[in-house]
């Protein structure tokens, strides 16, 4: 079988890149070491917020806004929910570097944002208990997107419109020339003429069947859900997704969706995977319940208790930015990896510009900032 373009790697990027290019005309295949939504990437755990006045950079904004577009788009093709409006609040000691960008890149778009004191935080919603030196810029227009259903959904959508999935199934050997790229899978080999390699931990397994390691690091990460009342007042109708910020930490979560309890999950750190195929279990290491529940008793309630915790990896580059371009040496392979734990929010922003780029077309948005050059030195070739 012969197609427009492989892809391999049908996770958040990969699925999405690949409903778009359907949407385009292109015949597609998507390659998949399980079958996604799975729990072995970095899309499952329910949700994922999505931010517009972005902390981690401006030059993010419009990605964020291009893809809350898309993602209401979504929303209306399924009867699966993809976005619901929270507001998101960040919060933390006035002057830091994220919540001055924050506040900086709202200015730059003219993004609403709602500056708050601890005390009226505390007051709004109550479930939180924030020290009075705590600041609080809140977002009405951000809010969650419910990860596993937008990767079932863009699966959906894009076999509807005739791509081929290749679940279960191992990449082997790739060879490549100028006009074709045949892909040895587990079970028997395809042909296309443009490959994308999105496959988050497993990239570097394989670009180096093609001579390339990239600067990709794979993390161990946890995420936990807490048990919860209707007295606590940390239902979706009544509280926000939020993310906090201080010189030794960053953690992030979400209301309690359906009564499941919030969710509560630390961005920084983590353990590097020396083999990102073997993911030990919640509660291997004593950080794994220990740290949550401690921000949430400082924060939230002292009531408050673990009810589940789950496991799952980030992709970092070393400066947390995306890398999203062409390998060197191939004209015809595109690469999207190094989400680096906050890009799943991007992801139907990032798949329909790699679907313009596979197809020759302008991107919507410019992926300057997240070019392979600015690591040439220590790309493997």
């Amino acid at each position: 079988m012969e197609y427009d373009v492989i892809i391999i790697g049908a996770g958040s990027m990969g699925m999405s890149a690949g409903y778009y290019l359907t949407e385009s005309g292109q015949k597609v295949a998507l390659i998949d070491s399980y079958d996604p939504p799975h729990e072995a990437g970095s899309h499952h755990g329910g949700t994922r917020l999505i931010r517009h006045a972005y902390g981690e950079g401006g030059n993010y904004v419009p990605l964020a806004l291009h893809s809350q577009k898309l993602w209401e788009a979504l929303d209306e093709k399924t009867e699966e929910r993809i976005f619901l409006r929270t507001g998101v609040l960040n919060f933390g000691v006035k002057g830091t570097v994220f919540l001055e960008t924050v506040k900086k890149s709202a200015e730059t778009h003219q993004l609403p944002l709602e500056v708050m004191t601890a005390e009226e935080i505390n007051k709004r919603w109550p479930g939180f208990q924030l020290d009075d030196d705590s600041i609080g810029y809140f977002e009405k227009n951000s809010g969650v997107l419910f990860s596993e259903n937008a990767v079932r959904t863009y699966r959906s959508l894009a076999v509807k419109n005739g791509a081929d999935i290749y679940v279960n199934n191992t990449v082997q050997a790739i060879e490549t020339n100028s006009n074709q790229i045949a892909v040895k899978l587990t079970d028997g080999e395809i042909k296309g003429k443009k490959l994308l390699i999105s496959a988050g931990k497993g990239t570097n397994q394989v670009t180096k069947l093609l001579g390339i390691t990239l600067p990709l690091t794979p993390v161990r990460k946890t995420f936990s859900w807490f048990k919860t009342t209707k007295e606590m007042n940390y239902t979706e109708e009544s509280f926000p997704g939020w993310g906090h910020i201080d010189d030794d930490s960053t953690y992030y979560g979400f209301p309690s969706m359906d009564g499941t309890g919030i969710k509560i999950g630390r961005h920084d750190q983590g353990r590097p995977l020396v083999d990102p195929g073997k993911l030990e279990p919640f509660g291997t290491y004593p950080e794994d319940e220990q740290e949550t529940l401690a921000f949430a008793h400082k924060y939230f309630s002292k009531d408050i208790e673990l009810k589940e915790g789950r496991v799952c990896t980030y992709t970092n580059t070393p400066d947390a930015d995306f890398i999203i371009d062409y390998l060197p040496g191939h004209a015809n392979i595109i690469v999207a990896c190094g989400f680096s734990g906050h890009g799943f929010k991007f992801a139907s922003g990032i798949g329909e510009s790699l679907a313009r780029l596979l197809t020759e077309r302008e991107s919507a948005v410019s992926l300057e900032s997240f070019r392979l050059s600015r690591f040439d030195e220590i790309v493997d070739r």
